[in-house]
């Protein structure tokens, strides 16, 4: 016994532990003693015991392990922490419980599990029984089945999950072991009690007989419903209800309805497994559908069907088999198979469910027109099909589908689908069946009701009555108006046999209905004509309205508001009586009511109507009136009625007698019948007509207002007001107010439109009758009793005498308060009506606040505020701060655009100076004040950092945060302040001022609240912590707080909250938690109606509602707050009146009032942050076949800081029409909020890919349309796509490329065409390549095509990794299956073939025969040779810098391009608009097509009219194709500062050039200064090399931009246009002194400067300027230079085409001509220095052209003799210095012989050799007279002494040196006259004597260039031209020289210059050949398109030595070069041409 005395002593919980199982037996029976004692169960001593309980239940000595399990249901009955050990113990009952043989131990482990399941531990125990299914052991097996039922049994299917159990039923079917299995056929008819039939489909696959045995067990099984008889802990309330019932012994009904729910609550559905059958089908499915053979197609049908028969199908991409199984439907000729496929179609949909709904509108149309079948099966399986879609989708989303059906002309589909509308219907509710559904369906139905076949009428009136039948008469009633009565009973009749899906529910829906969802829109929902007298129903809308909304908006709490509404069901209908006829009755013909009227007048009183006499009219009122008092409201046919008492004289009525008692009728027909406002529109305008009358006044005014109370207050107000300001009549108008005024006392203020009546009280304060002005006065006192003192707001304008009488008037007012309303209201419930009187009042305050007029401050907080507010010296930023307070105060109220403000005050929240942190809280509280409820977008961004001065050591410091906070929280209400983490993370920080602050803030606000965002659970945690915060103040508010916070999260989510604590403080908290249970407030309850009224209550006058009832309007958590505010102000004994009412009865003030600021809020680098956290995956990345869920969340919540609230609910809102509402919205904002958008356009476009997984179209096509404008936005805007923001959308988009609508795969084509203007199409080219993987045919199609597209835009280098790989993968779709595919495949081959040549077969390499053939075929048939380089190189341009580092290139891609596109988008209109001018246009009246314009070269601007090529001699090119090592260049003809320039510069330039073309003049003009800076620096002025000719553009489009557009506009000060013309003159001409770069200008641009210059000139506006003459002056100065500097051959060429293009046009001054002929003299004057650095064959070519479309004959009849002399001058000059040779440099010209040119040449020729005297004489004295300004008489001695010296033998050489000088100095000089009279040998000597001169002069520069290296090339970088080269070498030996001499010259060229690149193909060929690079003429054979032919044209002649680098660093005008393959392309051409010349030659 020793040992036993041992363990006796222990305590009882190591007892348990004992080893010796007598001690673990006593130390049980002890426990269970102790447990059945602990009453209070939070003891400390049940966790004593956590650990033991499994010991106790799992003990190894039987008997001990019986007491063990009673002590451990004891601990679980009672212990509150017996929840922790549910897992551990359950496993040991299962395991070593459930296989004793003692039935004791067994059921004891049962009732643990069930006591565990009790204290709402059900979950974890079903988890370890169905563990223990798994167990080998079957006893155990058993017991847990046994459990199972048991805990179903009594617990119920809503706690007992049946779905994992239903799960592994089968499994138990099929078990060894008898005792298992009959243990599940007992479980099984358990679950069936419970789910009924819904457990069929899940067991269908069990062996027969078990089923059969089922079966007749289920058929055992009572129909009653089963209830639940044990409850959970927190379901005591059911229990003591259920006890009750018991206790009672029947079924009481209560039982009934709360059981109800349980029991359809399992949908078998649910149940299923998904099966996924995509994997399963036939791998050559997709074949044999298409096969020829019907068996094939049917075997694979019947396969798919095999799969369907599945119940529940797994989702996927079922896209491509709803495909096939359609065009079986739609196209097969077999109607078995069409059977068939439908069958598959409906498997489908019924196993998908939902997920089918993304493909129901592509098959719907389908099988509708199929119904046009006849045979019943294939009908049958089509109505069975379509019915299984219905349900997979919505009325809404497939009722376009249907109704383009309905008019079908076949009747067998107009009945289908009138059927398949019934069978629809009958799943619909009124919800679901909205009035914008009803109405096109019945229009539609109505139309078969009439039809012809009668089994179509059937269809239709079967379908109107199941409409009728679900959504109630009420609603259908108004779309039968037009019915005729026996029709109206069959529908009628159909719509009584209507079974509905939805049970009686649905039948009694319409009545339910009016009681319920009025939701404050009570004029919306019409109903059944009023049937209560008169009185009553004028007077109900106040209190019905609340009741109603009441009802609707928020859960009915018990109490007042029921018997409120429901007055019996007549209140709502009651109330809508008059208005249901509003609604609907139709202006009736004056015949109809006359017919009417006699039913119910005497006879006698219509004939007396409008006797003569005025007796017998009397006579017939008084008839009348007794006739109307008599009649009952219910036959009274009120608009009959008031059109008699309108017929003539009507209200020209001259007895006032008569005249009276008409008024009195019309009141009492108001009064008595249900009067609508149809009826008050026939007699209103007669009653404002005698208001003002002495003698009918009166009655006029109670007539009025009986239609008041019948129409309403509000409508009838606004019409009579508006009828008496539309006439002239004082009286009438005076009367008119003092009648509203009366009124309005008499109705209460509610649902008045104040603007509207302000506006017209403005008129009336005008009014210059005192009368009116008294009337105006007085009303507005009465306005002002309920709207407040914000009523003076709105007359702040007015007079100081006007003013001060309103304010003696509202003084008056002072201290009253509103009469409560006496009319209009129902007499029923009078402290109702008052009660919503004061609500009504409140809503009227506010709406004022609504309408004030708000100012725009946005653009006053200028960058520069900003940087003040954040300077480094607290001075500066408190200027900043007071100007930003004097910014608030001067506007008042603002709208909610305040730009960068909040980010600078933010900053200032924290400042280091207190002052200003207070000066900062006090703008924001006026922030608040003057934005009123639109501060709300700011509340993350500058309320939260309020909070957060909250914990300011500083106490005045915290005082003001908590008024800044408090008056944020005024206008904002709560709900934005609690949504989100920011809250819980501000009460996390252990700041002790910073926790009691906001606790205590908290503890203020959360009581007034009615709901709370769920988001307050996340403060819990950190209350908790503050309970037991170390600063017992925190403590303190903590507690306080505390009853609050459980008030709104109930006690239990608080209790579950503690879980994390640790136990200590959990018991701590718990404890805290209990007390503050007992303290917890109620909830505010709904606005209920306070049984009586206190006096004195509602005057605004006392309390002002702008500000007290912003929180009600502002949050949808409608708080009471106010009216705490209330109760203490003015004494009220309700608390809660104004809560919900906002939201309830005026929701819609609440959306204006959000909606009115910018929808986009920009959150500084808010993008770069995006993707920074996606880079880091820090989210998820936007990347995904289908959008899951977190994806959604994901976007929902980066938006929510840039995205207006409102919006962001429109898009995120689960139904498609609000997403278009949100779209439609977008686009209205585009344009202004430009960088909003860009700020959140990776959002934008997210969202955007989301709606392209919708199936609904037209948010679809709306997605798109915004995407058009969007892209269109941004390519103006320059902005370049970033590659987060393009890889998250265009895979998407390219989805939608391969839709089967062709109207959105075009608007999908068009939108990526506009992508490639604003991202590269090289980078694009990678994802529509991805896109010609996909599965879906047309998008593989569409994507091949866009490919073909890219190239020829953009040439082969968009192919992206390489050509080659790009090539081949598009070439692998060649052998597609699908026909479309194939040939977009070979389309876009040929089209590469175009560009590329035969060079594709390389890169396509390997094709099978098959294929290739099919490829060569399509080559041949498109019979295109290849074509030079793609037209639109233009915008993909640094692809082809493949010798700058990749770095460079990149860098460059992005602003280069876009300035350069848009410069080029630009230039393009400009040069359009200049055609449209028609101002010296470039138009070509008869010139041959040759020369013509054309656009698309003006577009590329080669220049304009350009020559051939020079065909030359062919010698073995072939080379050129082979790549070529290049050695380096020996000279570098690259400025040094390119590669430099690279990196940064050249994008800058581009962007400031691009300015310079800005429509806006400041902004030009910075641009132009700062070029001119860079300009003027010579070490900088290098970095603009390569932008001239862009710089050249910008500038000319400027010129016209002021021309045309500045120069008209009146507003414009002209002094900023003189400034602007001298900014562009200046720049010029500093440009144009920098010879370097002035050369750099080709000819194309040369022309357009010159064009706009010479208009400017000529424009006499500016000469009426103040300092025009001077800017015509500087004009003039830069002309000169322009002619100068710029490279002659350019400058020659672009005045010759000017000159030929001001001739053609017709609407071209004659001035213009001239000026231009003026400058080509004075470069004739310089061609004696400058004809070497001259082009001469492109000028000749020029001039040939000149000569081709002004023939001589033609220019002879030109008005001015001038043009044909010019011509003559020029040419004879140019022969004059050349020579013979001169004949040398036709090359250019195609056919010479045809040439006027050259035969004019050699006339010119054979006069110089033969008599130069004659020739020069007529030349000479053109020019001479032309050019009169040196005086004849001086130049005469001049030349008499130079002529002397040449006589005389000594001076001879002088003579001919200054005779040479003079020539060369005026070229044009005569000196015909001197060598006239001279022979024949004197005159030779001369000329031989001259030319030696010159061959002298000029020996030195020949001799060094002929070497091919001109001398200042050798000395500096600059590029010379080599011009020189070509003409030396051609001319210093005099000789004629063939074509064999330049191919020498090129191969010396080639080798001296490391031999030119290949790649630069035709351009250094060409120059080097003969004269540099030529720009083409619109016919040209092979144009080099694109802005850098013009750069090339100047700069190749310079720097061809090294173009391949140089070209493709200039970013000029964004493009590339020519790509080699244009070299190929050309070979052909240059072939021929070389023949040309050979036989010209010969």
């Amino acid at each position: 016994m020793g040992d036993d005395s041992e363990w006796m002593k222990l305590p009882i919980d190591q007892k348990c532990e004992h080893k010796l199982w007598k001690a673990r037996l006593n130390g049980y029976e002890e426990a269970l003693k102790l447990f059945q004692k602990i009453d209070d169960e939070k003891n400390p001593e049940w966790s004593k015991y956590l650990g033991l309980i499994k010991k106790f239940v799992t003990d190894s000595n039987a008997v001990a392990q019986l007491k063990g399990l009673e002590a451990a249901l004891a601990y679980v009955e009672n212990a509150h922490v017996a929840g922790k050990t549910t897992g551990e113990v359950a496993s040991g009952v299962v395991n070593k419980v459930f296989n004793q043989p003692k039935a004791r131990a067994k059921e004891l482990g049962e009732d643990i599990c069930l006591m565990y399941i009790e204290i709402e531990k059900g979950e974890a125990i079903q988890e370890e029984l169905l563990k223990g299914l798994d167990n080998k052991n079957p006893k155990i097996i058993v017991a847990c089945i046994e459990t199972l039922r048991k805990a179903l049994s009594e617990f119920g299917s809503k706690i007992i999950s049946l779905k994992p159990i239903i799960k592994v039923l089968p499994k138990l079917f099929e078990s060894r072991e008898k005792a298992v299995r009959d243990e599940a056929k007992l479980l099984a008819v358990e679950i069936y009690r419970w789910i009924r039939d819904a457990l069929r489909p899940p067991l269908q696959n069990i062996n027969s007989v078990q089923l059969k045995e089922l079966e007749e067990e289920w058929i055992k099984v009572s129909s009653a419903a089963p209830k639940q008889t044990r409850f959970l802990r927190s379901q005591q309330e059911l229990k003591a209800k259920f006890e009750q019932q018991q206790a009672l012994g029947g079924d009481a009904d209560g039982g009934d309805d709360d059981e109800e729910e349980v029991v359809p609550q399992v949908d078998a559905y649910e149940l299923l497994e998904a099966v996924e059958i995509l994997s399963k089908l036939p791998k050559d499915f997709y074949e044999k559908i298409e096969a020829k053979k019907w068996q094939e197609r049917k075997e694979a049908l019947e396969a798919v069907e095999l799969l369907v028969k599945n119940p529940k199908l797994e989702s996927g991409d079922y896209a491509d088999l709803v495909k096939a199984l359609k065009k079986v439907v739609g196209k097969d000729t077999n109607v078995m198979l069409v059977a068939l496929a439908a069958k598959c179609l409906a498997g489908l949909a019924t196993g998908l469910r939902k997920k089918f709904g993304q493909y129901a509108g592509h098959v719907v149309p389908t099988i509708l027109e199929k119904f046009k079948e006849k045979k019943p099966q294939v009908v049958q399986a089509l109505q069975e099909a379509i019915d299984a879609i219905f349900l997979t989708t919505t009325l809404q989303n497939i009722s376009e589908d249907i109704l383009a059906v309905m008019d079908n002309k076949n009747p067998t589909i107009k009945q289908q689908t009138s059927l398949f509308i019934a069978r629809s219907f009958r799943h619909c509710t009124p919800s679901t069946l909205p009035k914008s559904l009803l109405k096109p369906f019945c229009a539609a139905l109505l139309k078969h009701i009439n039809d012809s076949a009668p089994e179509v009428r059937d269809a239709g009136f079967e379908a109107l009555g199941t409409a009728l039948k679900v959504a109630g008469e009420k609603a259908v009633n108004p779309f039968l108006a037009d019915v005729d009565k026996l029709k109206l009973d069959r529908i009628k009749e159909c719509a009584e046999k209507v079974e509905l899906v939805y049970g009686k529910k649905a039948g009694g829906a319409a009545e339910k209905k009016e009681g319920k969802p009025i939701t404050g829109k009570t004029t919306a929902l019409p109903g059944p004509a009023g049937d209560k007298e008169t009185k009553d129903a004028a007077t109900k809308p106040g209190p019905v309205k609340k009741a109603s909304a009441v009802k609707a908006g928020v859960p009915l709490k018990r109490g007042k508001p029921a018997t409120a509404a429901g007055t019996g069901g007549a209140g709502p209908k009651g109330k809508k009586g008059p208005e249901t006829k509003e609604i609907f009755e139709s202006e009736l013909s004056i015949e109809v009511c006359e017919e009417k009227a006699a039913a119910v007048l005497p006879a006698s009183c219509i004939q007396q109507l409008d006797s003569g006499n005025w007796k017998e009219r009397l006579a017939c009122m008084e008839e009348f009136q007794k006739a109307v008092e008599l009649m009952e409201r219910s036959e009274m046919p009120c608009q009959a009625l008031v059109r008699m008492l309108a017929k003539k004289p009507g209200w020209k009525e001259t007895n006032f007698q008569v005249m009276q008692m008409k008024l009195h009728i019309v009141a009492l027909i108001a009064q008595k019948g249900n009067f609508s406002k149809t009826s008050a529109q026939v007699v209103l305008d007669g009653l404002v007509d005698k208001v003002g009358d002495v003698k009918c006044g009166t009655n006029a005014k109670e007539a009025m207002t009986a239609i008041a109370e019948a129409c309403q207050l509000p409508w009838t107000a606004e019409q009579v007001v508006a009828m008496a300001f539309s006439q002239k009549n004082p009286k009438n108008q005076s009367e008119t107010l003092n009648w509203l005024s009366n009124a309005i006392k008499e109705f209460g203020f509610s649902g008045l439109n104040v603007k509207a009546f302000i506006s017209n009280v403005k008129t009336a304060l005008a009014a210059t009758n005192p009368a009116v002005r008294t009337s105006a006065i007085t009303l507005l006192g009465v306005m002002y009793l309920y709207v407040g003192p914000s009523l003076r707001m709105f007359f702040e304008d007015e007079k100081p005498a006007l003013l001060s009488q309103i304010d003696a008037e509202f003084e008056k007012m002072q201290g009253q308060t509103a009469p409560a309303p006496t009319r209009g209201i129902s007499r029923h419930s009078v402290g109702g009506g008052d009660d919503g009187e004061e609500e009504e009042q409140e809503e009227a305050g506010n709406d004022v606040v609504d309408l004030l007029p708000r100012t725009d401050i946005g653009d006053k907080i200028t960058a520069e505020l900003v940087s003040k507010i954040g300077d480094k010296n607290w001075k500066i930023r408190k200027e900043g701060l007071d100007e930003v307070t004097s910014i608030i105060n001067e506007a008042k109220f603002i709208q909610p655009n305040i730009g960068e403000l909040p980010v600078a005050l933010k900053g200032r929240l924290n400042d280091s100076n207190k002052i200003l942190v207070q000066q900062t809280l006090s703008i924001l509280q006026q922030l608040a004040t003057a934005m009123g409820p639109n501060i709300k977008q700011y509340v993350k961004n500058l309320g939260i950092p309020v909070i957060t001065v909250l914990g300011d050591s500083k106490n005045n410091v915290r005082a003001a945060a908590l008024a800044t906070v408090n008056a944020w929280a005024e206008q904002t209400g709560m709900k934005e302040w609690l949504e989100g983490e920011d809250l819980s993370e501000e009460l996390k920080k252990e700041n002790p001022f910073l926790r009691q602050e906001l606790l205590g803030w908290l503890a203020e606000k959360l009581p007034a609240l009615r709901s709370v965002p769920s988001d307050l659970l996340l403060c819990v945690p950190h209350l908790y912590s503050c309970l037991e915060d170390r600063n017992g103040d925190v403590r303190k508010k903590a507690q306080d707080a505390l009853p609050f916070f459980m008030m709104h999260l109930g006690f239990e989510k608080m209790a579950k909250a503690t879980g994390k604590l640790k136990p200590t403080s959990k018991d701590q908290v718990l404890a805290m938690l209990e007390k503050a249970k007992a303290n917890m407030p109620a909830k505010p309850a709904p606005p209920a109606k306070a049984s009586s009224r206190v006096v004195g209550g509602a005057a605004p006058a006392k309390f002002q509602p702008a500000s007290a009832f912003a929180d009600d309007l502002g949050s949808n958590t409608m708080e009471s707050k106010p009216d705490l505010k209330k109760a203490k102000a003015g004494g009220l004994s309700s608390k809660t009146k104004v809560q919900g009412k906002k939201v309830l009865s005026k929701p819609n003030l609440k959306e204006d009032d959000d909606k009115s600021g910018p929808i986009f809020i920009i959150v500084p680098n808010g993008k770069e942050q995006r993707m920074r956290e996606e880079k880091a995956l820090k989210v998820l990345k936007w990347n995904f076949t289908t959008p899951r869920d977190e994806y959604i969340e994901q976007l929902k919540t980066q938006m929510s800081t840039c995205v207006a609230k409102w919006l962001q609910d429109e898009m995120f809102h689960t139904d498609f029409q609000h997403h278009n509402k949100a779209l439609t919205v977008m686009i209205e904002h585009l344009e202004s909020e430009k960088d909003g958008v860009i700020s959140c356009l990776d959002l934008i476009l997210k969202w955007l890919t989301l709606r392209f997984f919708d199936t609904n179209t037209s948010v679809l096509m709306k997605a798109l349309e915004y995407l058009k404008l969007l892209f269109n936005l941004l390519s103006q805007e320059e902005y370049h796509l970033t590659e987060n923001e393009a890889s998250s959308f265009i895979p998407y988009l390219i989805l939608k490329v391969g839709e089967p609508k062709d109207v959105i795969r075009k608007d999908v084509r068009a939108i990526l065409n506009r992508m490639c203007l604003i991202y590269p199409a090289s980078k694009m080219f990678p994802f529509i390549m991805e896109g010609t993987k996909s599965k879906n045919s047309k998008q593989r199609a569409e994507c091949l095509e866009e490919l073909g597209c890219l190239v020829e835009s953009y040439g082969m280098n968009v192919c992206q990794p390489t050509p080659g790989k790009a090539l081949k993968e598009m070439a692998t779709h060649i052998g597609d299956r699908d026909n479309t595919v194939r040939n977009a495949a070979l389309n876009t081959i040929v089209t590469v073939y175009n560009v590329h040549g035969d060079q594709v077969f390389k890169l396509i390499g390997n094709l099978s025969e098959k294929d290739m053939s099919m490829l060569e075929e399509r080559i041949k048939r498109s019979a295109k040779r290849p074509s030079s380089v793609p037209v639109r190189q233009a915008e993909e341009k640094p692809q082809r810098a493949q010798n700058v580092s990749a770095n460079a290139s990149m860098m460059r891609k992005g602003q280069a391009e876009d300035m350069s596109s848009k410069l080029k988008i630009m230039y393009r209109t400009y040069r359009i608009q200049n055609r449209n001018m028609g101002n010296h246009s470039e138009t070509a009246h008869t010139v041959p097509r040759e020369f013509q314009l054309d656009l698309d070269e003006i577009e590329n601007d080669n220049g304009t009219v350009r020559c051939e090529m020079p065909a030359l001699v062919q010698h073995k090119l072939d080379d050129i194709f082979e790549p070529v090592l290049i050695p380096e260049p020996k000279i570098r003809a690259v400025s040094p500062h390119f590669d430099d320039m690279h990196s940064n510069t050249a994008s800058t330039i581009n962007f400031v050039i691009s300015q310079v073309a800005s429509s806006d003049i400041n902004t030009s003009i910075q641009a132009l200064t700062q070029i001119d800076e860079v300009l003027k620096q010579e070490d900088k002025a290098e970095a603009m090399s390569g932008h001239i000719d862009q710089f050249l553009i910008a500038t000319f489009i400027q010129l016209r931009l002021i021309y045309n557009t500045h120069m008209a506009d009146e507003k414009l000060d002209k002094d900023e246009i003189v400034r602007l013309y001298s900014c562009i003159i200046g720049s010029m001409i500093t440009l144009f002194q920098i010879e370097s770069l002035a050369r750099e200008a080709s000819t194309g641009v040369l022309k357009d400067l010159m064009h706009g210059l010479i208009t400017l000139m000529l424009d006499s506006r500016v000469e009426d300027l103040e300092e025009g003459e001077q800017v015509i002056r500087s004009v003039n100065l830069l002309v000169v230079k322009v002619l100068e500097k710029s490279d002659q051959t350019n400058i020659l060429s672009a005045l010759l085409v000017l000159l030929q293009d001001s001739l053609l046009a017709t609407a071209s001054s004659p001035k213009f001509s001239e000026l231009v002929m003026k400058c080509l003299w004075r470069m004739v004057r310089l061609l004696p220095e400058t004809i070497n650095s001259i082009n001469l064959d492109r000028i000749l070519l020029d001039i040939h052209i000149f000569m081709k479309v002004f023939p001589k004959e033609k220019l002879k009849q030109c008005k001015s003799e001038f043009p044909i002399r010019t011509l003559k001058t020029l040419l004879h000059t140019l022969c004059k210095l050349k020579g013979p040779k001169i004949l040398d440099h036709l090359t250019m010209i195609d056919n010479k012989n045809e040439s006027e040119l050259e035969a004019h040449l050699c006339r010119l020729m054979k006069h110089t050799m033969d008599q130069s005297g004659k020739s020069d004489k007529d030349t000479e004295k053109g020019a001479s007279r032309i050019e009169e300004k040196a005086s004849k008489a001086k130049v005469n001695d001049i030349l008499a002494e130079i002529f002397k010296k040449i006589g005389s033998k000594e001076n001879t050489k002088e003579g001919l040196a200054e005779l040479y000088e003079y020539k060369k100095k005026y070229s044009d000089a005569d000196i015909e006259p001197f060598l006239k009279n001279s022979s024949q040998f004197f005159q030779s000597y001369v000329e031989r004597g001259l030319r030696l001169i010159e061959t002298e002069r000029e020996g030195k520069g020949r001799i060094a260039t002929s070497t091919g290296i001109s001398p200042q090339m050798e000395g500096t970088c600059v590029p010379a031209s080599t011009h020189t080269v070509s003409s030396s070498i051609g001319n210093t030996n005099g000789e004629e020289v063939g074509p064999s001499v330049y191919l020498e010259r090129l191969k010396i060229l080639r080798q001296r210059c490391g031999l030119d690149n290949a790649k630069e193909d035709r351009p250094p060929l060409t120059s080097l050949l003969s004269k540099p690079t030529l720009p083409t003429v619109a016919s040209s054979t092979d144009m080099l398109h694109s802005k850098l032919s013009q750069l090339r044209e100047s700069r190749e002649q310079y720097q061809h030595l090294d173009l391949d680098s140089n070209q493709t660093h200039s970013s000029g005008i964004g493009t590339t070069l020519a790509s080699p393959s244009s070299a190929a392309a050309n070979i052909d051409d240059l072939k021929k041409r070389l023949e040309r010349i050979k036989s010209s030659r010969k």
